[in-house]
């Protein structure tokens, strides 16, 4: 059922974002997620982005997110987390000034099988401080993500090395001062499609396309996104 209601999300809810006056942005995202198990229940996470402005002219943000994960189940994990997110904007914009936004993050992520690969389904709910070049904003943020992962080589041992197609969307709601950031429940939805290589149970490699429609107060954005990412378990 969460599988069916994911896809239509993915098919139904993009086209929508894109029907108000839009403009388009080409950019570059690079991005290193990890996980740790301290033990039977305890872990660490983390992932650091940087992603460039339109046109790949210069670094626009740079996304450094720590946290600390329970063990619910093997396949289910509760996080909580920060996050440190500077915003360099382009000269013209703030005069340059650097804008940074701390969150408070709390998740909860299960994964399930899903033909010879694996589902995953991520609830995460954020509170963001975020400076403005006027006044600072508090809000808060529902953002539920699913991400699909298929060999393309069968194994009959579980899938431990070889290439994969990896398919994901996620979807922000704002639920706290939406008046003060672009006067809507729904915020952005990503999409995003990758060919990747699993060199070792410990490590993926993989590169594809990012589509993110941002709802924007007057103009929404939509971003074309050619992201490169690692993926590393130990």
């Amino acid at each position: 059922m969460i599988a069916r209601v994911s896809i239509f999300l993915f098919f139904f809810i993009i086209p929508a974002a894109a029907v108000c006056q839009t403009r388009s942005e080409q950019t570059g995202w690079a991005a290193w997620f990890h996980n740790t198990r301290l033990d039977r229940k305890w872990g660490l996470y983390s992932d650091i982005q940087v992603r460039t402005r339109d046109n790949w002219n210069g670094v626009r943000n740079i996304l450094v997110r720590p946290g600390i994960s329970y063990y619910i189940r093997p396949n289910q994990t509760a996080t909580l987390g920060y996050l440190y997110a500077p915003t360099f904007p382009a000269p013209d914009i703030t005069n340059g000034r650097t804008l940074t936004e701390h969150r408070i993050w709390e998740q909860y992520t299960v994964i399930h099988p899903l033909l010879s690969g694996a589902l995953s389904h991520r609830f995460r709910l954020e509170q963001r401080f975020i400076e403005r070049p006027g006044s600072d904003i508090f809000s808060q943020r529902l953002r539920y993500f699913f991400r699909g992962i298929q060999p393309l080589i069968r194994n009959e041992n579980g899938f431990k090395k070889g290439p994969f197609a990896a398919l994901q969307n996620e979807l922000f709601f704002n639920l706290q001062n939406k008046d003060k950031l672009n006067g809507s429940f729904f915020d952005q939805n990503r999409a995003y499609i990758a060919l990747g290589y699993r060199a070792s149970p410990k490590f993926d490699i993989e590169a594809g396309y990012l589509n993110q429609a941002v709802k924007g107060p007057t103009v929404n954005t939509m971003n074309n996104a050619i992201q490169l990412a690692a993926y590393t378990r130990f």
